[in-house]
């Protein structure tokens, strides 16, 4: 006798139709989804792009980069105190790694997002103000009221006026970020262009992987955000410094082993040789020689000759004699003498 699984379903159950509920609300979505532009950063997501996330290269493989971002923050509420002549405070709210479309679809209307130029990387960053900032020190550098409330703008673009005053804000803050970045390499940021459609900001793919850093200004109880964002191929030149714990790890331990390798190099003994002319010869016509046999020698041009390391030619001078030793006067150092020697080499 065979025991039966059986599975009790109501008696109607058998004639209707599966219901589904269509009626799902945009939060429903948003849950399922998992893309939220509006959450904070740092909450915890689900959903497929917790999925997507899953696959980030994270900043904090870059310690440094925060210790760079915090550092900014510092340079920036210092210059904007000297620009607008008022109390300024800037924090650092959050530094995150994201995915460059992800950015440019969580920028607010209105904006103005400046196109930094970083030489020394050979690619480029993106400096974003939301339109409160804008507006807040706007009004202050135009002489606006001290100590106000926050300003209620209308959502309207920007004026020619308000980009020029802007434009030279992103300038100073190129500058702190360089300054910033000082102790772990030496950038220079260039303003390239200022965009207030984000769409026209792209320096990169949608899907590439950027880190971001946000940053909280206020100025007399009013301000907005900034954030700075960095592709992590901008990085990449750097980032195995950035992989550091500390700055003083970053360059003080290379210049403490470049200082050893200097003073070690400087101690070492050289052997030289001084070659007055040289000839070449086959080997069959070295196996002929015999004892009593005579080499001639072309004539040195000018009787000179060449101070040598091994191989290495160092420097050229004038044969001489002094008492009963040949002396050697330098006509030619060792860089001028290096310069000849790759000239020759590169036109062979």
């Amino acid at each position: 006798m065979k025991d039966e699984a059986h599975t009790n379903f109501p008696d109607d159950a058998a004639g209707r139709d599966v219901e589904w509920d269509n009626d799902l609300k945009q939060d429903e979505i948003s849950d399922i989804l998992g893309f939220d532009l509006s959450a904070e950063e740092g909450e915890d997501r689900s959903g497929l792009r917790a999925l997507i996330n899953s696959a980030f290269v994270s900043h904090r493989r870059m310690p440094m980069l925060d210790v760079v971002f915090d550092r900014a923050a510092r340079q920036m509420t210092t210059s904007l105190r000297h620009l607008t002549n008022d109390n300024a405070e800037v924090a650092l709210d959050d530094v995150s790694a994201l995915r460059f479309g992800e950015f440019i679809q969580s920028v607010p209307s209105p904006s103005i997002i400046g196109v930094m130029r970083v030489d020394a990387l050979s690619n480029y960053c993106l400096i974003a103000v939301d339109g409160p900032l804008v507006f807040s020190i706007v009004d202050l550098l135009l002489g606006g009221r001290r100590g106000g409330s926050v300003l209620n703008v209308e959502n309207r673009g920007f004026t020619q006026i308000e980009i020029g005053l802007i434009e030279k804000v992103l300038i100073l803050l190129a500058e702190d970020f360089a300054k910033a970045f000082s102790p772990v390499s030496d950038l220079s940021f260039a303003l390239e262009r200022m965009e207030t459609t984000p769409r026209f900001a792209a320096i990169a793919q949608d899907a590439s992987v950027c880190a971001l850093a946000k940053f909280r200004i206020e100025v007399e109880d009013r301000g907005g955000r900034a954030a700075v964002l960095f592709p992590h191929a901008t990085l990449e030149p750097i980032q195995k410094i950035l992989r550091r714990e500390f700055i003083s790890e970053a360059c003080a331990g290379e210049d403490a082993w470049r200082d050893a390798l200097v003073a070690g190099v400087s101690a070492s003994r050289v052997d030289l040789k001084a070659v007055i002319a040289e000839k070449e010869m086959s080997i069959a016509a070295l196996a002929q020689l015999k004892k009593g046999d005579t080499i001639e020698f072309g004539a040195a041009t000018g009787e000179t000759a060449e101070i040598r390391a091994g191989t290495l030619p160092l420097a050229r001078g004038r044969v001489g004699r002094q008492a009963d030793a040949i002396a050697l006067q330098l006509t030619a150092d060792t860089a001028h003498a290096l310069s000849e020697i790759d000239g020759k080499a590169a036109q062979e």
